[in-house]
């Protein structure tokens, strides 16, 4: 019994590498592999899309209620404004710390 068992996973082994020889085999089946598996996975993903679809978004009204108050209308005329008060003129250059800086100080 074991015998036999031997001798069908030895002629398995044969046939395994008298295929993996083969072009089409070492080159075709992953690819035919990659492809399937790719289609399962986009599945997936488009799957998602769908299922979030009909979530809506929040009304202003629940927006409120959770502590979310948007006061002030932003346009581009008051951004523009809001650039143009900046002393783009007067900067100081500040270098931040390097990741071994930061180790030196820690041991301090």
């Amino acid at each position: 019994m074991v015998e036999k068992i031997y001798f069908r996973l030895d002629s398995l082994k044969n046939v395994f590498l008298s295929y993996s020889k083969r072009k089409s085999f070492r080159y075709g089946l992953p690819f035919i592999l990659f492809v399937v598996g790719g289609s399962f996975g986009l599945r997936e993903w488009t799957q998602i899309r769908y299922q979030f679809s009909q979530v809506k978004g929040v009304s202003k009204e629940e927006a409120e209620k959770m502590g979310l108050h948007k006061t002030k209308e932003v346009t581009l005329e008051k951004a523009y404004d809001d650039i143009q008060k900046l002393d783009i003129d007067n900067w100081e250059n500040k270098r931040g710390p390097r990741p071994w800086e930061m180790q030196d100080e820690q041991r301090k």
